[in-house]
């Protein structure tokens, strides 16, 4: 069965930027007056909106991190570890392409050994690791990458009814929304800013955002031309 982790982690070095998707590497990360931690990880993607951010899944780390890799002062000694992960391939194509855009419900164990069961959505295939989806939930809107497959078939994963897959579409880089700034209000009153990075295919109101000084990437349902965010 699965299980909710988060951690955090970073890294920096190199000039130029070079083609690392589907590539493993480590790295030190230091922030602030934090002691210095090592990592490793497997570089997912790279946003095509936004080349200089990398979306990254560390080891033993469910939750999915955007990173700039090369320029993010707090991530040392970047090394691309050799050779390049050869990944399975998915022998049910037809139950992938029906998770992709569906409401689902998640069971995961508590940490007192309990069933608890998480309300989510898929967003898609990750695209070089097909047994690894993207996927985003209602109490947490953060992105997160599971072998869903697998959980389907363990019983810990079910479609909701009446919630048909979306039909995936054409990317589209000149999307009005991609690059802009949105503002977030907490429930405290506080605010935050962030900037959209991407549109899911599979559901053109859905985007990523990456907020100002975090780590992680967070998906959330946008209202087109007065650019208000909500959670999906």
């Amino acid at each position: 069965m699965s299980s909710l982790m988060k951690k955090r982690r970073r890294k920096s070095s190199s000039n130029t930027l070079r083609h690392i998707v589907g590539c493993r590497i480590s790295h030190s990360w230091k922030e602030g007056n934090e002691p210095v931690t090592q990592w490793k990880a497997i570089v997912l993607d790279q946003l095509p909106t936004n080349p200089s951010l990398y979306l990254v899944k560390y080891d033993g780390i469910d939750s999915i991190y955007g990173l700039e890799l090369y320029s993010d002062d707090r991530i040392l000694n970047l090394k691309v570890l050799p050779p390049i992960v050869v990944f399975p391939q998915v022998r049910d194509a037809h139950l992938a392409r029906a998770l992709v855009g569906r409401a689902v419900q998640h069971k995961f164990e508590g940490k007192d050994g309990s069933e608890v069961n998480w309300r989510g959505v898929v967003l898609a295939q990750v695209p070089i690791m097909k047994d690894l989806f993207y996927i985003t939930y209602k109490k947490d809107p953060a992105l997160y990458a599971y072998q869903l497959l697998d959980d389907y078939k363990e019983g810990n994963l079910h479609m909701i009814p009446d919630t048909p897959p979306a039909e995936e579409r054409s990317g589209d880089d000149s999307d009005v929304l991609i690059g802009n700034w949105v503002e977030y209000t907490r429930k405290d009153g506080s605010k935050k800013f962030g900037k959209v990075v991407y549109q899911v295919l599979a559901n053109p109101s859905v985007y990523f955002i990456k907020f100002h000084g975090d780590i992680h990437i967070y998906v959330y349902t946008m209202v087109p031309k007065i650019l208000e965010v909500e959670k999906s």
